[in-house]
Order: C-alpha cells, then sequence, then structure tokens
C-alpha cells in the first residue's frame, strides 16, 4: 500500500470535529493535502501501475471519512480527465497537484442546465461537491446537443459558490451547494477535449466503480463497529447476530470482488468501450449489498447507531444518503439491454 494512503487515514481518523456535524470540508482536505494522496493522483488516477492500488486509496480514506471520500473521488475523476483530455495544458495543470491543489468535477444540473450560448456560459451547477474548498471545477456545459468540459479557477468562481445552501442529513461536509455559472466567458476556461468526448467509454459509466469503492470503505468501517459493539455486549456468538455479521462480511467482501474485477478492466491502457458495463454493474451489486449491510447492522445493534455520537450514526446516515446516485434503474436497464443484444455473458 502506497505511504500516502496510511498517512491520509491516520490524519482523517484524528481529524479535529471542527463541523456542525464532524470535520469540516476545509479540515478534511487539509488532511488528504498533508498526507500526500492529493499530489499522488498524478501516477495514481490515470492507468495506474496497479489498479487495485487505486482501489485500495479510495476504500480506505472512504473507511475514514465518505465526505472526505466523496472529495478525493471527485479528485481523482478530474485529474483523470485533465490526463485524458486537457492537451498542450495538462503538465501545467498537474504541476497543481504538487503544490496539494484539489480538483473536482461538476455534473450535475439544476432548473436552468448549464450551456455555451455565443461563447457565454449559461445556468448553474447543482451538487458541486467542495464548494467551499476546491481549487480547480470542471464543469460540463451543453454546446449544442453534446457535454463539453471546462476547468475554471477558483479565483475565476468567485462570489459564485453557494456552499451554505447544502442542507442534507448525511454527507454534510462535502458542502455540495450550488455554483452559479451565468455569464462567464467560456474562453477563460480550460477545454477539456471537443464536444462529446465527455462520454466516451469506458471513461464515462466506467468510472463509476470509483465513488462505489469508497462507499466500501465505509461498508467496512461498520462492519468493525458492529463487530465491536457485540463483542463488548457479549453477543457476538448469539446465532441471530452471528448471522448478522455474516451478511455483513459477505456484503465486504462480494462488493469488493466486484470492485477488483472492474479497476483491472476500466484503469488499464486500451480498456474496451465494454469495460464501462463492469464497472455499472459493480456500482449496483455495491449498492444493493450496502443496502444489506445497513439493515443488517440496524438489527443487530437496535437503537444504538441512531444515537448522536455513536460512532456508527454519521456513517450511516451519510452512506444512505451517498448511495442515491443518480439513475439506477436507467442504469441497470441500460447495461443489460446490452448484454442481451450482444450475446456477453460472465
Amino acid at each position: 500500500m502506497r505511504p500516502e494512503i496510511g498517512r491520509a487515514v491516520t490524519l482523517l481518523d484524528n481529524a479535529p470535529q471542527d463541523g456542525r456535524d464532524g470535520p469540516t470540508g476545509a479540515t478534511l482536505v487539509a488532511a488528504l493535502r498533508e498526507s500526500g494522496l492529493l499530489a499522488a493522483c498524478r501516477d495514481l488516477a490515470h492507468h495506474p501501475e496497479d489498479p487495485l492500488e487505486l482501489l485500495s486509496a479510495l476504500g480506505a480514506v472512504g473507511g475514514a471519512s465518505l465526505s472526505a471520500g466523496r472529495l478525493f473521488e471527485g479528485h481523482v475523476n478530474a485529474v483523470k480527465l485533465v490526463h485524458l483530455y486537457a492537451g498542450p495544458a495538462k503538465e501545467r495543470l498537474l504541476a497543481d497537484l504538487s503544490a496539494g491543489a484539489l480538483f473536482g468535477i461538476w455534473g450535475a444540473d439544476g432548473p436552468h442546465p448549464a450551456v455555451v450560448d455565443a461563447g457565454t456560459v449559461r445556468g448553474a451547477k447543482l451538487f458541486a461537491s467542495g464548494a467551499d474548498v476546491l481549487d480547480r471545477a470542471i464543469v460540463s456545459v451543453r454546446d449544442g446537443d453534446r457535454p463539453q468540459l471546462l476547468l475554471f479557477t477558483r479565483a475565476q468562481l468567485a462570489g459564485r459558490l453557494y456552499p451554505e445552501e447544502w442542507h442534507p442529513s448525511g454527507m454534510s461536509s462535502t458542502a455540495s451547494g450550488r455554483c452559479d455559472l451565468d455569464g462567464l466567458d467560456a474562453s477563460e476556461a480550460v477545454p477539456l477535449g471537443r464536444p462529446g468526448d465527455y462520454l466516451a467509454e469506458p471513461h464515462f459509466q466506467g468510472g463509476v466503480w470509483r465513488y462505489a469503492a469508497v462507499q466500501m470503505g465505509a461498508m467496512r468501517t461498520l462492519t468493525k463497529v458492529a463487530a465491536a459493539q457485540l463483542q463488548r455486549r457479549g453477543q457476538a456468538s448469539a446465532p441471530l447476530q452471528s448471522l448478522r455479521l455474516r451478511r455483513m462480511v459477505v456484503a465486504c467482501e462480494t462488493s469488493r470482488l466486484w470492485l477488483e474485477d472492474a479497476a483491472r478492466g476500466v484503469e488499464v491502457p486500451g480498456a474496451p468501450a465494454s469495460a464501462a458495463d463492469t464497472s455499472i454493474l459493480a456500482r449496483l451489486v455495491v449498492a444493493d449489498e450496502a443496502k444489506a449491510l445497513l439493515a443488517a447492522m440496524d438489527d443487530a445493534l437496535g437503537a444504538a447507531s441512531f444515537m448522536q455520537g455513536h460512532p456508527a450514526e454519521r456513517i450511516r446516515r451519510d452512506l444512505g444518503f451517498y448511495l442515491r446516485q443518480a439513475n439506477p434503474d436507467g442504469l441497470s436497464q441500460a447495461v443489460m439491454d446490452r448484454m442481451v443484444e450482444g450475446g456477453r455473458w460472465p
């Protein structure tokens, strides 16, 4: 395991509880920066020598803090896009990593979708994770009928970020508020690729395994918390409690196996577009297993894990929210349609 991963976990575990619901986003990012893990993404984010090292990093950070994991996964995603599409600007942008810059990508549109109109950006982005801490933000905007990626600096977005509008029950430290893009000059941004490049597989949907890896890390932590509490109660060997723990262990291991397959399939040079389907299936499997794990944990611990201050309480809220990713039904149907049509089966 890369030393930066271990340092990041230690720093996150010891981060001060300086926010209304645990460490603030700034505190989490400071830990990731100090550990060297943000800078390590120059090599780790795109075609790493060992794809399982990237899986290990995502899982470890998610196991320490899901909010930190979300910010780190967005950083990995954005750095990968720089590698793929930044062209002549790539080395200059990657040099920012040495200073610990945090990158991210914002794709979710609100009531007024982001578009380019005669060289001017119109609209806004929602779920702008890290709106209070990001240094470099990639946004997707519609250019005609295709998405175009534009990279802006934090200075260019000054006065346009609204992290205070973020009021969820979980993942509060990501400060995923709104970003108002209306009136920005598109020519002042760094374009990443051409319109439509963003949708190329296996780099688009093929990347969903990465946030599922963060979720798996939290699943492992919840399993350890549940086992420790049942041991303290003297209930770990009770047949029904043992069955619940077994269900949690199986959920973690099933998730790991699917995610390893996805990482090995997607995060290598020359990966085929079809590798994205393995990533999508892994993401769906992890969501199903995580829900089963949460149900087993709640039955095992009873009311305890709902009490503020319990080591599982914030994690279960964060994970329950984080699992609500966009359009799982559409993803599932699309991948099965492709498998049926192509006759591709495991």
